[in-house]
Formats: C-alpha cells, structure tokens, sequence
C-alpha cells in the first residue's frame, strides 16, 4: 500500500472536500489557515485532471465581468503563495494581439466596462506591441495588455498549495474516493468514501469534470458538460518572448524550465454524449452562437458514458473508482495547427522542437462561468465546479471566496453571478 493509500482516515472533519484540483486544495489551504478541520478526498492523484494539464494563465484580460474581481484577487493570492513556496507564479505581463480597428475596439470596450475593479491594462501601439515580441510576419496593429497578468506552473502549482495547506493542518487523502454522502436531521453528516465514513458538517464539491455525476447522484441536476482542450510544449528555446500572448488564433507563454506552451482556440472538441441531449436546452443557443471555438465529434465516448450508472450506493463499488482519471488522447490536428499558426507569425519558433503534447477535458457550463454556490436543497452540501476553462487562474480566489461562504461569512468577492439555480431561472422566464 503507497504512502497516500495508508495515510489514517480521520473519523470526523467539519468540512470534507471531493476533489484534489486547484479549487479543492485552495479552499483546503483557506479554511485550514482560518482553524477549520478539513480533509480533501481525491480519488486518484493531485491535479491529476484540468488542473495540470491547462495553459498556465494567470490572468484578467477578458474574463466575464463577475470573474474579474475574483481574478484581482487570485493575482494577489498567487504572489502571497510564490513567496511562500514555489509554483512557478510570475508577473510576465499578457498580450491580446490584435490586427484590425475592430480588435482594437472590441478590447477597449472590454477594458471600459472592466476599469470599475481597478484592472491594470491598457493599450499598446504597432511599435510599443512590437518591442515586446520577437520578429513577426503577421501585421500587428497592437495589444492590449496588462503587466501585471502572467503565469504559474500547471505541473506543480497544487501540490504547492497542498504543501502549505498541510503545514496549517488539513488532511489530503489520495486514492479516497467519495461515493456518497449520508444526511441526518436534512443536513449532509458525513462522507462515504472507498476507505469509510468520515462524519463533516459541510461538503464541497470540487470535483471537475465529474461533479456533475457525484451531484446528480444526490438529485441535484448541475448543467455541465466536457470539453476536450489540447496544449503542447517545446523544449527549453529562447525565442525572445516572456510575455504570455494570444495570436487570435493561437496562444503561447513561457515556461519555467525554459520551454513555451502552445495552444489555440478553436482547436476544442465536446464529444456528444447522453447529456449533451438531456442538456440540449441550456447548451443549444451558446454554441450556436460559440460554434467555432467548440467542435462537436461522435465517438466512443457516447458509449463509454451511456455505460456509466447516473445512480450508485455508496456501499458498492463507484464509477469514481472504476475510471480515476481522465486521460483524452490529444487533437493531433488541433495542436498542429497551433504550432503552424505560431511559427508562421513568428518564425523564430521553428527552431525550436517540440517535447510533448496532452489534453484534457475542460468542466463546462452554460454561460462559460462556475457554480459556486450552496446546492440548493441539500443544506451543508456545497458546489464549486465548471469553470469552464478559466479555474487554474482565479483557483486561489475561488477557494477562498468557498472558505469564507462555508464558514458563513460574507465572501470578499460577490458570488450571486455564480449561484446554483441561475440556469432554471433563465428556462423559467
């Protein structure tokens, strides 16, 4: 038995947390620190899903405007993190590149309806966005950018604030498995998982991609669906670029070994599968209006999730269990293209080789912004899920923000644009 395996299960906690990504072990890190006893469950390893395998932005360029406050935040909490242990947190700066008048004046009406929080951006001229990056054959006509965005390190960054929130007391359980939970007097009492029951006065559910399984389980319908992202990496190259950028159709950033990581939109694909039909009314007009940054493929998957119970007991065996991580195969084209768009705006990048490439499925909702909120109906039952791409970045401020909500206090950032039942009062309506 590994070391993660034997680790004693506690017998009570006051909250319980499923699912050991950046959201789950911040909000472990924030109530620790604040004399909370808690335990994150995680089915198969640290960060072993989205949470290792995104771009690596750190970032408040664009966001939804609910999300910026929680990106101001996060900015801050990554800095007060990095001085503590190293996750690769560094203040490169972001460019959105732009061609045309209307790049130009879509993000200034961005950064006009954002300049409210106090954001740092501000708009580069052709030459003040050209001395910023390496030569290029593509007619840029300036950024928009901020100096204070950057980056830190996917690969490691959670098992660094798991490290810290170790040191303040909380328990991290690896390869514990929550297959349920137990409710007395109407509240949530306890968690079931592989190993036992461990007694919690609050759970959250900060499980990624599968959240919506585990809540469905619990008869909550949480919309949310998987969306295939591919990335790729080189090896260490200096090409003469520290700024995280996007090319419009593709994105690059440094590393902190010394290599880039590359990507575009447009390059995702959602499998459908059953719930891509037993959601169609919530997803529907999104991706009409959203269709070419999300394609649609019909695969395997269908079955393999047609398969999975959407209804276990926590006495047997769980789908948690019988599939701990998910693992997609890359887009081959997908990340291709990335790496030819990006050479071809700056050819210095042939030089350089490249060392590897992953995917991962991306928890999607709606409207593109998480749940995080009480489940509705389930009092001490909690939800912080589908972050549709934007989690690794704003992760330390949601955990945070899920801390102070749990605890009963007031989160620092408003967390109304957020709540569980948004989507029915829109079908309602």
């Amino acid at each position: 038995m590994s070391s993660a395996e034997s680790q004693p299960l506690p017998s009570s906690v006051d909250v319980a947390i499923i699912g050991g990504g950046v959201i789950g072990i911040s909000a472990a890190h924030a109530l620790a620190q604040a004399g909370v006893r808690v335990a994150v469950l995680e089915k198969a390893t640290l960060a072993c899903e989205q949470s290792s395998r995104n771009w690596g932005w750190v970032r408040t360029l664009t966001r939804d405007l609910p999300e910026v406050p929680l990106a101001i935040r996060a900015n801050q909490l990554w800095s007060d993190i990095q001085s503590r242990v190293d996750v690769g947190f560094r203040r490169t700066g972001m460019m959105y590149l732009q061609e045309t008048e209307a790049d130009a004046a879509t993000h200034q009406a961005w950064m006009d309806r954002a300049k409210i929080y106090g954001i740092d951006a501000r708009q580069l001229d052709r030459r003040a966005a050209l001395d910023l990056l390496p030569h290029s054959s593509r007619g840029w006509t300036g950024a928009m950018y901020s100096p204070t965005d950057g980056v830190a390190e996917p690969q490691f960054a959670v098992q660094g604030i798991a490290s810290l929130a170790r040191e303040a007391g909380a328990v991290i359980l690896q390869r514990c498995a929550v297959r349920g939970v137990e409710r007395a007097a109407g509240r949530v009492s306890a968690v079931i998982t592989e190993r036992g029951r461990i007694a919690a006065q609050a759970v959250l559910v900060a499980a990624g991609a599968w959240s919506r399984l585990f809540c469905g389980n619990l008869g909550a319908d949480f919309p949310q669906l998987k969306v295939r992202g591919s990335v790729m990496r080189t090896l260490p190259f200096d090409a003469g670029l520290t700024a995280a950028i996007n090319g419009k159709d593709f994105t690059c950033r440094k590393r902190a070994d010394g290599g880039y990581t590359v990507s575009q939109f447009g390059s995702s694909m959602a499998d459908l599968v059953p719930d891509s039909f037993r959601l169609l009314r919530h997803y529907l007009r999104p991706w009409l209006a959203n269709n070419t940054f999300v394609r649609l493929r019909f695969g395997k998957r269908f079955f393999e999730e047609l398969a999975t119970p959407r209804h276990f007991a926590a006495d047997r065996v769980s789908p948690f269990e019988k599939h701990r991580v998910l693992d997609p195969l890359p887009s081959r084209a997908g990340v291709e293209q990335a790496w030819q768009r990006l050479t071809d705006a700056f050819p210095v990048f042939k030089e350089a080789k490249v060392a590897q490439s992953w995917a991962g499925y991306i928890d999607v909702t709606p409207d593109a912004m998480p749940v995080m909120d009480a489940v509705p109906g389930l009092p001490g039952l909690y939800l912080a899920s589908g972050f549709s791409g934007h989690g690794f970045g704003i992760g330390p401020a949601a955990g945070e923000a899920m801390a102070q909500l749990i605890q009963g206090q007031t989160p620092q950032v408003d967390l109304h644009p957020f709540r569980f039942n948004r989507y029915t009062e829109r079908t309602t309506r």
